[in-house]
């Protein structure tokens, strides 16, 4: 499955995607649980040092009979990328565009979400051929920057990161976010009803 094709089957079905980073194992595994009890179909586990490889791999082992796609978060590096890769991750993702692991993702068929946060990255990354990015860091960019770059560039589908919770995640999809990245308000009760509330008004 292409990248644009596994990310628009997903996140148009619910448009959270579940970042669950600097976890042990368990509590990975209890985190995914919540996410896909809220519906969410995607989940990924950063892995910016080799401490969170076992956490990516409980992941993935609680993910395999639920047939729920695991990614790998922060993926610089090509070599990081072929070893993640070879675990069984199903898509990565990056804080930033390196063309570099654009392409080796793309010669291997993983889909990647590569981070942005100017228009000379979203011009780097639409051409290696991704217009589904990662707006990152969210929070500093606000919607606006959102509302912005897509006058432009009206083909990118933006996953917001980096500071979206259940109090601004609305903001970010009405201003033409197609996702957003969230971690602890899954873990949150009282949190849950307003995100919820965030993703029901989203039209797809």
């Amino acid at each position: 499955m292409d990248t644009d094709t596994f990310f628009k089957c997903r996140l148009d079905r619910n448009p959270v995607l579940g970042i669950f980073r600097n976890l042990s194992p368990g509590q990975t595994v209890a985190m995914c649980e919540r996410a896909w009890d809220f519906g969410v179909e995607l989940v990924e586990v950063p892995v910016q040092s080799p401490d969170a490889l076992p956490a990516l791999r409980a992941a993935l082992a609680a993910a395999k009979p639920r047939g729920k796609p695991i990614g790998a978060g922060t993926v610089t590096a090509v070599d990081q990328l072929a070893a993640v890769h070879d675990l069984g991750v199903e898509f990565t993702v990056a804080p930033g565009t390196h063309p570099d692991v654009i392409a080796e993702s793309r010669r291997r068929g993983l889909p990647h979400l590569p981070g942005v946060a100017t228009a000379t990255e979203i011009s780097t990354a639409l051409a290696g051929g991704l217009t589904w990015l990662k707006a990152f860091p969210a929070a500093q960019l606000g919607p606006d920057w959102i509302s912005a770059q897509l006058a432009p560039f009206p083909d990118i589908r933006f996953v917001a990161t980096g500071g979206v919770d259940a109090s601004n995640a609305a903001h970010f999809l009405a201003a033409g976010c197609r996702g957003v990245a969230v971690g602890s308000a899954l873990s949150d009760p009282d949190a849950l009803p307003e995100l919820r509330r965030a993703v029901a008004k989203t039209e797809r």
